[in-house]
């Protein structure tokens, strides 16, 4: 199984490709896009061999082919259903975002504690926390993004794991105690904010 340093960088390929392919251009080479995302080209070139995609040693690679091997990779050709669980101010904020439908993901429902949070009737409904079971049964989800409080986090990712759900993209600032087969990545906006905050003070100091 590939780690997720090899994913996050063929998705940055992806996006700087579909950049190169909407300016016009038909072919990339290793370089090319090394400079663009950030990396070698023998890293560009040994990420692309793990997933077995092969360029011409002087021809590089021809970027609608590389497009559609990637979101082969992916599973692009259909529709990713996931689940949002928590519907605060931030479960609220992914649940509005537009983006998500542009890469073949969407959000099918999202779940709550709150009653007076229950909404059927409209595009993403939400329901009781209690009904997450049946609802990831009848549609076959298998992923799910977490906003819930800290203090719950744990507690709401194991009703998750037990209704079926594999992958969990978790906002919740705590370390959660899954299984092996269970994909899980933690976000925590103000760490990665605290992270950046230091590291830009370091700069300035060092400046001085």
């Amino acid at each position: 199984m590939f780690v997720s340093r090899n994913i996050t960088r063929l998705l940055r390929y992806r996006n700087s490709l579909k950049r190169m392919q909407e300016l016009g251009f038909e072919t990339v080479y290793s370089y090319n896009l090394g400079k663009e995302t950030g990396v070698s080209p023998e890293q560009v070139r040994k990420d692309f061999s793990q997933f077995g995609i092969k360029g011409k040693k002087k021809g590089g690679y021809n970027i609608n082919e590389l497009l559609f091997t990637i979101s082969d990779i992916f599973r692009k050709d259909e529709l990713q259903k996931v689940i949002v669980v928590g519907t605060g101010n931030l479960g609220n904020a992914v649940l509005q975002y537009k983006g998500f439908l542009k890469n073949m993901i969407q959000i099918v429902a999202a779940f709550d504690i709150d009653p007076a949070k229950y909404k059927k009737k409209q595009t993403i409904p939400v329901y009781p926390l209690e009904k997450l079971p049946k609802i990831c049964q009848e549609l076959y989800i298998k992923t799910a993004i977490l906003t819930v409080p800290e203090s719950v986090a744990q507690e709401v990712a194991n009703i998750m794991i037990k209704a079926g759900i594999k992958g969990i993209l978790s906002f919740a600032p705590v370390v959660l105690k899954v299984p092996p087969h269970i994909t899980i990545k933690t976000i925590c906006i103000v760490h990665e904010l605290e992270s950046l905050i230091y590291q830009s003070v370091q700069v300035c100091d060092g400046s001085d």
